[in-house]
């Protein structure tokens, strides 16, 4: 049995403790570790790192995690500690991620990387040069509906796929009259907050993954509802854009439209989908679920808005089965890094592909302050 140290910095935040801590490391410790390819099992030491020292504590005691620390750099020396994972707001992510490098510690760290596209190719550089393993959360490959899309396309269901559509959102109460789902700073610019550098990341390593590199976006990034009221009760003016409304061109000539939401009203069956529609077929991929409609069995829909439909729609749709036990996406990937970490295992999603995603956002709300179509020019960090 062995142990792997891992500096978690970023753990009070609802998603670094729910997904991460809790649903991932240790659950994983739960199961008894991760199985390497020999056999052998590998155990998880987390030493939890914050700002926050009665949080911290808080969650330690209720966890029995004994080791958690608000210094950073004590964390980074300590000899026992082999990963340093990051889900700390965006703006302290680079600085404390070069740090951990500069310690000799391999890397994981939720997206997006970087706030500039510069900031994210120097960290995947930096990564690089020192021989650092290092990895980026892209959680949403590993959602059981995304799982059987990737299954289709690999499959060659669709043919020669012709375009998709993504639709992702809710309603994010404004904090007056209802507590808002989502923390202040998501909304506010200078902290970091916006839905295209939160989303935009998610859509390019979705993108690229399942159908193919983006080559040129089109968007519009607006900000609908224009004041909150903050966890204090104090009202903020909105200065980051909580909507996003994108054309993507892919390479092979797949057109993608995803429209991304904080202030939409959720009119589906699940909060993110995906349709895509292929010469020989199509398919709707949301969260868990995934459902198709073949060529042979396609209606034969008309158009007449002097006649009510009659066709039953969605009943047409054949749901794709499971035909694997779907484990918590985070802790599927988690993982998969300590496997890269112990016996060097494949890991496709490093420090250079989350550059990537940094750059679909920067590039995204370029295009959208000039009001152009952008190309994406091929990076090599």
């Amino acid at each position: 049995m062995h142990t792997l140290g891992v500096a978690m910095n970023g753990v009070t935040g609802r998603m670094g403790y729910r997904q991460h801590l809790v649903r991932s490391v240790l659950a994983i410790n739960e199961q008894g570790g991760v199985t390497l390819s020999d056999g052998g099992r590998v155990l998880l030491r987390p030493v939890l790192v914050g700002r926050n020292a009665a949080k911290l504590e808080d969650i330690a005691a209720r966890h029995g995690i004994p080791d958690w620390t608000t210094d950073l750099d004590a964390a980074l020396a300590d000899d026992g500690v082999h990963v340093y994972f990051d889900a700390q707001t965006t703006q302290a992510r680079v600085a404390a991620v070069t740090r951990a490098v500069e310690a000799g510690k391999h890397v994981y760290t939720e997206k997006p990387t970087a706030e500039t596209l510069e900031d994210a190719i120097a960290l995947a550089r930096v990564a690089r040069d020192a021989g650092v393993k290092n990895g980026v959360v892209q959680d949403k490959l590993f959602l059981p509906g995304l799982l059987k899309l990737r299954r289709l396309v690999e499959g060659g269901f669709f043919g020669r796929i012709l375009s998709v559509r993504g639709e992702f959102g809710y309603w994010v109460f404004e904090g007056d009259w209802q507590p808002a789902q989502r923390p202040s700073w998501n909304y506010r610019a200078e902290d970091g907050g916006g839905i295209v550098l939160d989303m935009f990341p998610h859509w390019a390593y979705v993108l690229e993954t399942l159908f193919g590199r983006v080559e040129a976006v089109t968007a519009r990034a607006v900000t609908h509802i224009a004041e909150r009221v903050d966890e204090q009760g104090r009202p903020y003016k909105v200065t980051a854009d909580d909507a996003a409304y994108a054309i993507f061109e892919l390479a092979g000539g797949v057109i993608a439209q995803v429209n991304s939401s904080w202030a939409v009203r959720v009119n589906r069956d699940e909060l993110v989908e995906f349709q895509v529609d292929g010469t020989h077929g199509s398919a709707v991929a949301g969260l868990r679920r995934c459902r198709v409609q073949h060529r042979a069995s396609t209606p034969k829909p008309v158009w007449n808005p002097d006649l009510p439909a009659t066709e039953p729609f969605r009943e047409q749709w054949q749901e794709v089965p499971d035909n694997a036990d779907f484990d918590n996406g985070f802790k599927t990937q988690w993982e998969m890094f300590v496997r890269h970490v112990v016996e060097d295992a494949p890991f496709p999603y490093d420090l250079a592909s989350g550059a990537r995603g940094v750059q679909l956002a920067e590039l995204g709300l370029r295009s959208s302050a000039r009001g152009v179509r952008v190309e994406v020019p091929e990076i090599h960090p």
